[in-house]
């Protein structure tokens, strides 16, 4: 069936579209997951896909779909590769489906604050193609200068400002996206619709099992006409978390608020001290002014310590900088970063539990959280794990258990094992926990009847039958 599609692929599209080349198909074998690099060093890695499809327009990607669709062949969508759950990794049998040559960007209104994208569409570039006229999509996630707008759909992606400009459920307009039997759809059309159920929604966090997004129109903002900052200190978790959940509940929205375990914040600065909570204030100039000095007054009410506005400048200049996996697994060191969220009454027995399960384990070198993301109802935790265990080939399966503790304490604890990175192979086994066994089963219903050949990337997102 293999040959039998590619033959149809290059009758079809041409052999500029159609890569067999083994470099092509190699370094597009898998995505950012950490497992997936530690096979690779452990030369266990993900065979080659049986070819590379770069589609430069929908009718292309249409092309391409109905052929896998006829040939029952497996389709992996991909954009820039930089999800960290295993949601690509190729097997000999499947289309890799490169979405990197449809980087257009269909249009900018400014006047009803919108913007179409193509969806291999760089998520910088997008930005930088708005800051130009003075907008932004206010979408800064720590991938955006390696992540696509199609990609931050499909895995239903949150950016470091969401607490003020929402995650990327807030900021869709509308999705253009390729059915898996070729058909063409088009979801969104209003600023805000009672037409049903919302639609869009089968495609935010659909991980490319539900079709392929081929455009992305976002809702934008102005530029922030001023910026301001604000740092604290926390004698503990729990307080700090209190005072998170009065600022917001009080109806304050800093774009970004921060809040950092003992550990964490000392590397967060050398000014940083005991449990540090940052914030960014950004909009009218204003209401900047009116939320720093509320959210200061408010910290004197709970008996949190100022510190130095260096703080967050310094993290606002160094927080995409992180060590790359290969630096890591070179130190015989697995690592990772655990995103969850959960109410208020919750989440400090989530972290307690969290962060004492990952120190159980042997060789455990660091296990800590941050929280990133702040709602009425709840906040994120981001938690950290680093592992050097005395046996390298036991690394794969410490990665495993950190995982493990972690999950086990959120669902345990009462919250919702993915904030923003999805779901992946790293989480599959545990949508269960997350949906109960009925909302997987109507997971299952979705995607059988948009997919009932089930060629579209097999393996993710849906734990098995």
């Amino acid at each position: 069936m293999t040959d039998a599609a590619i033959s149809q692929l290059l009758a079809a599209l041409g052999p500029d579209k159609v890569g067999l080349d083994e470099t092509s198909r190699s370094a597009r074998r898998h995505d950012y997951w950490i497992v997936s690099h530690l096979r690779d060093h452990q030369e266990r890695a993900a065979p080659l896909p049986a070819c590379v499809v770069r589609p430069a327009n929908v009718a292309d990607v249409q092309t391409v779909v109905r052929i896998a669709s006829a040939t029952k062949t497996p389709l992996i969508p991909f954009g820039l590769g930089s999800g960290v759950v295993g949601g690509v990794i190729t097997s000999p049998d499947c289309i890799l489906l490169d979405m990197g040559a449809m980087t257009g960007t269909r249009f900018i209104d400014p006047d009803n604050l919108l913007a179409s994208f193509e969806a291999g569409k760089n998520g910088l570039e997008a930005e930088q193609d708005l800051a130009k006229l003075g907008l932004t999509a206010g979408h800064w996630p720590q991938s955006i200068a390696v992540s696509t707008v199609g990609g931050w759909v499909a895995t239903r992606a949150s950016g470091q400002f969401s607490t003020a400009y929402g995650n990327m459920e807030d900021i869709v307009y509308a999705i253009e996206a390729v059915l898996p039997d070729g058909s063409l759809v088009t979801l969104g059309k209003g600023p805000r619709a009672s037409a049903g159920p919302d639609l869009r929604h089968l495609m935010l966090g659909s991980e490319g099992t539900l079709g392929v997004i081929t455009s992305v129109t976002l809702s934008l903002r102005r530029a922030a006409e001023k910026r301001a900052v604000s740092a604290f200190a926390a004698t503990d978790m729990r307080s700090g978390f209190t005072y998170q959940r009065e600022l917001v509940q009080r109806g304050w929205r800093p774009p970004v608020m921060r809040q950092y375990d003992e550990r964490e914040t000392g590397r967060l600065s050398e000014a940083a001290k005991d449990c540090t909570l940052i914030m960014v204030h950004e909009g009218p100039a204003e209401l900047v002014d009116v939320e720093k000095a509320a959210a200061a007054r408010l910290a004197a009410e709970h008996g949190l310590t100022p510190l130095p506005d260096s703080i967050v400048e310094h993290w606002l200049d160094h927080r995409n900088h992180v060590l790359g996996w290969d630096q890591i697994l070179g130190r015989q060191m697995v690592a990772d970063t655990v995103e969850i969220s959960a109410p208020w009454d919750k989440i400090a027995g989530i972290y307690d539990k969290a962060v004492e399960g990952l120190k159980t384990i042997p060789g455990c070198l660091a296990g800590s959280a941050h929280s990133s993301h702040v709602y009425r109802s709840g906040l994120n935790l981001y938690f950290t794990f680093a592992i050097k265990p005395e046996d390298p080939a036991n690394m794969e399966a410490a990665y495993f258990e950190a995982w493990r503790h972690v999950m086990q304490a959120t669902a345990n604890g009462g919250g919702s094992l993915a904030h923003h990175h999805g779901i992946g192979r790293v989480r599959r086994g545990d949508m269960v926990a997350e949906l109960g066994e009925t909302g997987v089963a109507l997971l299952r219903k979705v995607k059988t009847a948009l997919d009932p050949v089930g060629i579209m990337n097999p393996g993710v997102l849906i734990p098995d039958a």
